[in-house]
This record gives C-alpha cells, structure tokens and sequence, in this order.
C-alpha cells in the first residue's frame, strides 16, 4: 500500500491519503462521505485518519475497513479530489533518526573517494598497496566492531526536506555530497526486541537521502566524535511511503537509482548487507525504547554517493534518488549560504 499526507481544503487539518489505482484517496473526507451516504462508521479507520505511523501500525487490524472503503469510493459519483491540496509533504515527523551503514562496499569505496579527492598521497599508496596484495588497506575497511554489530549514528530529525523542496548548502562546506538509503519507519514500540520482533515493528519504508559536508567530515570523525555539522543540517525523505507487507518480501534486491540534472549518475542493490534489517532495529532497541515514529536508514547503498563516483554536487543542481519499489526523491541543491560574521568553522 502506497500511502502519504495531505493537507485537507476548508482549514480541516491533514489527513492520511492513500493511493488507489491512478488517484490518490485522502481517507478524512472519503470517510466523512461514508458515513453521510452509508450511515455507517468504520472506527478503526477514523482513529487512525490523521496519522500515518499509527495507520501503519495498525494495518492489519484495519484492513477490512479500508477495503470497505475502497470498496465504496470506486462509485463514480464520490470524487474527493478537491478536497486537499496536492503541494509535497514529509509523510511523517520523524520523532528520531538513526542512521546505520550495512554495506562494506560503501564504506571501503567511500574511503577510497574520500582519500582521492582530500589526501592524494593516501590514495596513491592505497592504490599501490591495493595493486599489489588484491585488497584494500586495513585502515580503509570498517573496524572489528563494525562486522560484529550494526553500528549507528544519531542524526538530526527536525532538519528533514520534503520532495521538492530546496536543499540547503551549508557555509562552511565546499563539498556537498549526497547518500541515497533506504530508510525503516518504525510503527510499534520495542524495548529489547529479538531481530523477529523488530521486524514486524517496521511499518513502512521511505526513499532517503543523507546529505554529507565531506570535508567537514573526515575531521570531525577523527576527533572520535561525530559526524555534527558533516551531517545534521539537512536530510531529504520521500513524500510517499509504501508498507512494510509490500517491501520486506524482496528488500534485499531492489535496483536503485541516482541521476543529476537528468545524467545516470550511481546505480545498485540493496543486496549485501552485513547485518539484516531485524539485526538492525533489534540492537537500537538493546536496553531502551524504540518508540513509533522513529526513522532507521541503512546507511548509503553501494555506488550511490558522489564520494564513490565522483559526480559531486553543484549549486542548482536537480538529484533524483530512485528505489525500486519504494519511491523517487527529486530535490534542488541550493546555493551556498553565507557565513554570519564570527560564526564560520575555522
């Protein structure tokens, strides 16, 4: 099920609108509408209207009565399609964002972009080392811990972009990079899950992109801290989400996408991970909540970040980050901000 929010006409609020055949059913009024034509309410449904982690989370249980629904909107005579406005919306506010990296290809290529385009005389000897034994350096692979358990970073989750929206360009930075991912929005609460129970909390996926001030980056990370300001001034999210039921089957094996300005710019798969998805959500829930609402991303899917290709962001630029399945992200680069006086990174 494809799913997103929208704004309702005549100062009505939001409501969840999902997708059916070629129109998008906004279920605030189309249940309003039910109710006057039926005389009949479906309760389930209206208590999850307004809010689409909860309608995720209780999709099972409600199931029936969006059939029902479907069911009774597909008379001709019911058009709801001038009943909310049609501008781009985050799908939800995500109440935390926890930011992962599965894939040991990523983050080798990355190490190798990030040496050849900041530490040349790195990249020669790693090419060198690489050319002679047949792998990369140790220090350019992740470390024991990393292949252990899934590691993670907590990001910002009040900096998100919606589809559409222009992204911004930080002061401080001269390269601006882009990460597509695919992120689990969590619908069910856990407190140490097993891999089995954090699975079934996932209630919906999203296309992501994680924005990356690459030469504010290595220096913050060196601090053995971090990332701060490389990462958390902006995040873009799909306006459209699609259940859990419809992705989980075959996660391991969508076809992803990225193109700038209309140019193939990265292709992969989301096959590789080191660690499972349920391996993921379980260990953010090991000795604390997770609570509905929570974004969890995978980290960037392997050739699909300018660091591993080299086609890095320009102002103006148009990026498309495309997951079979899941969605397409289109946003706008924007133009440099200028620093405040005495407010610049030295």
């Amino acid at each position: 099920m494809r799913l997103r929010r929208v704004r309702l006409r005549d100062e009505q609020g939001f409501s969840v609108a999902l997708r059916d055949g070629d129109r998008w059913v906004p279920i605030v009024p189309a249940l309003a509408r039910h109710r006057a034509q039926r005389g009949m309410d479906l309760p389930g449904l209206a208590a999850v209207a307004r809010d689409l982690v909860a309608f995720c989370g209780e999709l099972e249980s409600i199931r029936s009565e969006v059939d029902r629904l479907l069911e009774f909107l597909r008379n001709p005579e019911v058009d709801l399609e001038d009943s909310f406005h049609s501008e781009p919306l985050l799908p939800f506010a995500p109440v935390s964002f926890r930011d992962f990296m599965l894939y040991e290809e990523h983050a080798i290529d990355a190490a190798r972009g990030m040496a050849r385009r900041f530490m040349p005389t790195v990249s020669w000897v790693a090419s060198l080392y690489e050319a002679i034994f047949r792998r990369p350096p140790a220090q350019m692979r992740p470390r024991p811990i990393w292949y252990e358990k899934p590691i993670y970073y907590m990001g910002s989750h009040v900096n998100f972009f919606a589809a559409g929206e222009v992204l911004p360009w930080p002061s401080y930075t001269s390269a601006l990079d882009y990460e597509l991912e695919l992120g689990a929005v969590v619908c069910r609460p856990l407190h140490d899950a097993t891999p089995e129970e954090a699975l079934q909390a996932i209630g919906g996926f999203v296309v992501v992109n994680d924005l990356s001030a690459r030469d504010v980056q290595y220096p913050e990370m060196k601090s053995g801290f971090g990332p701060v300001k490389a990462k958390n001034f902006a995040n873009a999210m799909s306006t459209e989400l699609v259940t859990a039921d419809e992705i989980l089957p075959r996660v391991a094996a969508l076809d992803v996408a990225v193109r700038i300005n209309g140019r193939d710019c990265g292709q992969g798969n989301t096959g590789g991970m080191q660690h499972s998805l349920g391996e993921m959500v379980a260990y953010a829930s090991l000795g604390e909540r997770v609570v509905p609402g929570e974004l969890l991303s995978t980290g960037t899917i392997p050739g699909c970040s300018g660091m591993e290709t080299g086609h890095w962001l320009s102002p103006d630029d148009e990026i498309e980050l495309a997951i079979e399945g899941v969605g397409t992200l289109r946003n706008v680069i924007g133009h440099p901000a200028r620093a405040a006086p005495g407010r610049g990174m030295a």
